[in-house]
C-alpha cells in the first residue's frame, strides 16, 4: 500500500468507525458467537499473495465485529469502563504514523517530553502534591501499560529498596501486603517476583476497608515470625466492591515499620479529578504518605487503552532497581543527566508514544469537560442506586461507591418464608445472573465475604438516563422467572431430601 492508497483507505476506515460508532445502541453488548468460530473462518495460513485491502476492511466488518463485546455500548455495566473517544482513537493513529521505541530521550524527544509534561498536567488536575511532579527533579510520572504493570514496577523498586537497606535479609522472608479485596494484581507481582503475599482480612463494619490497627497487627506478628513485610498495596475502589482503604490510619504505620505505600487508584483514582471527591478518596493521606500511586485514564479517564498513569516520590528509587545501560544505550544526554530515560523507569525497554493521546484529549475536553464526563456517571449511577434502594425485590450489598453498585436480588417474599439465608440467596443470584446472561446488558458477578452478588459500573461515555432505565427494566423483568426457577429448585431439592430419609429408614 502505497501513500495515496493509505489515504483512500484512511478516510474509508474513519467512515467505518464513525459507522461502528453510530450502530453500537443497536448491536448486543455481549458477542454471541461460539469458542472457535474465527478459526473456522479463516485459512490455515497466510496467503501467498497480498490481498485488496477493501477485502481485509470486510472481514473486519464482517469477521471480527461479531466476535467482539462492545464495551462502549451504553448497556454495558460490567468490570469497570473501557475509555473510547476519537481523541483517543486519532492519537493513536497519529503515534503510529510515527512509531519508535521511545526508550530514551534521544530515540525521539518530543516522545519523553510530551510524556514527562502530560504527567504533570494529569497530577495536577488530580490533586498531587508538588513532590509527584517530574519538574520536581526528584518524583515524576510515567505511562504504564496496566495496574498490573505499575504495580509489579513497584512491587520491583520497594523490594530493591529495602533489600539495599537489609542486605541480612533472605528474598523468601519479605512478604507484600494486600487485602481480601485487593485486585489480582498483588499477588500476581508477588508470584512472578517469587515473594509471599499475605492478604489482610477486611470487615464488613468497616466497609471492607483496610484499617490501621489491622495493618500493625499483622506486621508485629509477621515479624515476630521473622518474616519482613517490606511493602503495601492499598486500594482506592477496589473492584468488588469499590472500597476505599483508609490511608490515613496507615500512613504513619508503614512509615514507622518502614514499609513501601503503593496506592492502587486504577478505576476510582480519577475521580480525585473532582474536588467534591478529594476528601473520600484520601488525598490529602495520598499526598502525605504514598511512595507510589497509579491511575488508569483508560478507565473511566477518556484516554483509550492502554494508558496507566504511575507517579513516585523518589525517581531514583525505580532508576536504582531497573537501569542497566549497556554501552549501545549511552548518550550524552542521559550521561549529563539532563533528560528522562523513561526505559528505567519500567521493567521493559521499548515503550508506545502513549502521550500523544493522553494530551488530545486532555486539551479536547479541558479539565472542565473531565469533570463533567465524571460527574454525570455518578449522576447516573446514583439514579440506580435509588431504584434498588426504592424495590422490595433487589437490596444493595455494600454503600454505593462513587459509580459502582453492588447488589442482589432478595424478595421481600423469601423473609417470610425462611429462604433467606446465604446459601438460599447465593443460588437465587447464581440463576439470576445466568439469566441476565442472555439479555442486552452486560453486568459481571462478584462474591463479597460469601455473598453471591452483581456489579452495576457506570462509565461509559454514551450511557445517558435512557439506559439506566432499560437496565432496570430488564432486571425487574427477569426477576420473576429467576425467583421461579429457584423455588422449583429448592422444592425439589427438599422433595429430594425427604426421598433419601425415607428411603433409609
Amino acid at each position: 500500500m502505497n501513500v495515496e492508497e493509505f489515504r483512500i483507505a484512511g478516510h474509508k476506515a474513519v467512515d467505518r468507525i464513525c459507522d461502528y460508532f453510530y450502530s453500537l445502541e443497536e448491536r448486543a453488548v455481549v458477542s454471541r458467537v461460539e469458542p472457535g468460530y474465527l478459526r473456522k473462518a479463516l485459512p490455515e495460513r497466510a496467503p501467498e499473495h497480498g490481498e485488496k485491502f477493501d477485502q481485509i476492511a470486510d472481514d473486519f466488518r464482517d469477521l471480527i465485529i461479531p466476535g467482539l463485546t462492545h464495551w462502549q455500548h451504553p448497556s454495558f455495566f460490567a468490570y469497570f469502563p473501557a475509555a473510547c473517544t476519537a481523541e483517543g482513537v486519532l492519537g493513536d493513529l497519529y503515534s503510529s504514523s510515527v512509531t519508535n521505541p521511545g526508550f530514551n530521550w534521544s530515540c525521539s524527544p518530543a516522545c519523553t517530553e510530551l510524556e514527562a509534561v502530560v504527567m504533570d498536567w494529569t497530577a495536577k488536575l488530580f490533586g498531587l502534591s508538588e513532590a509527584f511532579l517530574n519538574t520536581s527533579g526528584v518524583g515524576g510520572g510515567v505511562i504504564q501499560t496496566t495496574a498490573s504493570d505499575s504495580a509489579l514496577t513497584a512491587v520491583v523498586a520497594a523490594r530493591s529498596r529495602y533489600t539495599r537497606l537489609h542486605p541480612e535479609v533472605a528474598i523468601e522472608d519479605l512478604v507484600v501486603y494486600v487485602t481480601t479485596q485487593t485486585h489480582s494484581i498483588g499477588t500476581k507481582a508477588a508470584l512472578i517476583l517469587g515473594l509471599s503475599c499475605r492478604p489482610l482480612e477486611v470487615k464488613r463494619e468497616d466497609e471492607y476497608a483496610l484499617r490501621g490497627d489491622i495493618l500493625e497487627a499483622a506486621i508485629l506478628e509477621d515479624k515476630a515470625n521473622g518474616k519482613h513485610p517490606f511493602i503495601l498495596i492499598a486500594t482506592v475502589g477496589t473492584t468488588s466492591t469499590g472500597a476505599i482503604d483508609k490511608i490515613n490510619e496507615l500512613g504513619d504505620i508503614v512509615q514507622e515499620h518502614g514499609l513501601w505505600l503503593h496506592v492502587d487508584g486504577a478505576w476510582a483514582g480519577v475521580a480525585l479529578a473532582c474536588p467534591e471527591y478529594r476528601e473520600l478518596c484520601q488525598l490529602e493521606a495520598i499526598n502525605k504518605y504514598a511512595q507510589s500511586l497509579c491511575i488508569n485514564l483508560h478507565k473511566w479517564g477518556l484516554v483509550n487503552f492502554d494508558a496507566s498513569t504511575l507517579w513516585v516520590r523518589d525517581r531514583t528509587l525505580l532508576t536504582d532497581a531497573l537501569d542497566v545501560t549497556p554501552e549501545f544505550l549511552r548518550t550524552r544526554a542521559s550521561k549529563e543527566s539532563t533528560v528522562i530515560d523513561y526505559r528505567n523507569w519500567q521493567l521493559g525497554l521499548g515503550r508506545r508514544f502513549r502521550s500523544l493521546k493522553v494530551w488530545f484529549a486532555l486539551r479536547s475536553y479541558g479539565v472542565q469537560g473531565f469533570r463533567n464526563h465524571l460527574r454525570k456517571g455518578v449522576k447516573l449511577s446514583k439514579r440506580f442506586s435509588a431504584l434498588v434502594e426504592a424495590s422490595s425485590q433487589f437490596e444493595l450489598v455494600v454503600r454505593p461507591s462513587i459509580a459502582l453498585n453492588v447488589f442482589r436480588l432478595a424478595p421481600y417474599d423469601s423473609v417470610a418464608n425462611g429462604t433467606n439465608d446465604i446459601s438460599s440467596l447465593n443460588l437465587l443470584n447464581r440463576i439470576f445472573h445466568r439469566r441476565l446472561s442472555s439479555t442486552d446488558l452486560f453486568l459481571t458477578q462478584t462474591e463479597v465475604n460469601g455473598v453471591f452478588c452483581i456489579r452495576f459500573a457506570v462509565g461509559a461515555a454514551r450511557t445517558q438516563e435512557k439506559h439506566i432505565d432499560m437496565a432496570w427494566e430488564v432486571l425487574c423483568a427477569e426477576a420473576g422467572p429467576a425467583v421461579e426457577e429457584w423455588t422449583s429448585t429448592l422444592t425439589q431439592r427438599s422433595l429430594d431430601t425427604k426421598g433419601l430419609k425415607g428411603h433409609d429408614e
